[in-house]
């Protein structure tokens, strides 16, 4: 199978089959039986489970994975790298955000690099509707502590859109753990860590109401994620699992 197009899923019954409707139409007329779309379904009490396994039904090419526990955008990545099949395996937000040309132009570009990643940031980005203010705001000020920590040369570590060889996939599976606000950049810096080499190009892209986040505490939250994953990766891992042990039952009920 040539690719594998994962779906994070979380309480998404008004934008999931507004987004189903735009991809199927467009892989199937180019890929028809050599792809797959695994909508993975985690911890929704709305009606998304139930919208996936309708389009299952009428479509071949979709996967539907579904978990009850709220294990995150991250945790519903992992398992969908985990049942992916494809040569390629990429993933894409529910909301429809990235259009499905988008995400093809990732599968055409991506060339001889591990992996391949969109960007809102770079020079030729096309974004049509902008996220609020304050949510741009943070988005800078998310990438610049990434920066700072990580040593990770890249504009836009949190697009949605992101591509990566099969091979790639099974050289960092094992070690993937972060499932919320750090996934995206723990999933990056163990390509790196890897050896792996990671394309970023400019995509387009769009804001599409209907988010329920919260920015400040989502900021917050961001905050404490990319210190934490720092301290993973250091000699003061010790502090994560001292905080683990102690404060993170009453902080993260």
């Amino acid at each position: 199978m040539e690719l594998s197009i994962i779906i994070p899923a979380y309480n998404e019954e008004a934008r999931l089959g507004r987004t189903l409707d735009q991809y199927l139409p467009y892989f199937n007329a180019r890929y028809a039986r050599d792809y797959e779309m695994l909508v993975v379904v985690n911890g929704s009490h709305d009606r998304t489970e139930e919208i996936a396994q309708e389009y299952a039904r009428a479509h071949a090419a979709i996967r539907v994975i579904v978990e009850a526990r709220p294990i995150g955008k991250g945790g519903a990545i992992m398992l969908g790298l985990a049942a992916a099949q494809g040569r390629l395996v990429g993933f894409t937000d529910a909301d429809g955000s990235t259009p499905p040309e988008a995400f093809q132009e990732l599968v055409g570009r991506i060339g001889s690099a591990s992996a391949i990643i969109a960007s809102r940031w770079l020079p030729g980005a096309r974004v049509s509707v902008h996220q609020p203010f304050k949510r741009r705001l943070i988005s800078r000020l998310f990438n610049t502590l990434v920066r700072v920590l990580f040593r990770l040369p890249i504009s836009d570590t949190q697009c949605g859109a992101k591509l990566l060889t099969a091979n790639a996939v099974q050289a960092i599976r094992p070690h993937l753990g972060i499932t919320r606000w750090a996934f995206d950049v723990d999933l990056l810096f163990q390509l790196r860590r890897a050896g792996l080499a990671i394309v970023e190009i400019p995509s387009t892209w769009h804001d599409v109401a209907g988010s329920r986040l919260h920015v400040v505490k989502a900021s917050l939250e961001m905050f404490v994620a990319l210190v934490r994953l720092r301290l993973i990766y250091s000699p003061f891992r010790w502090v994560v699992r001292l905080y683990d042990r102690t404060l993170a039952r009453y902080v993260h009920k």
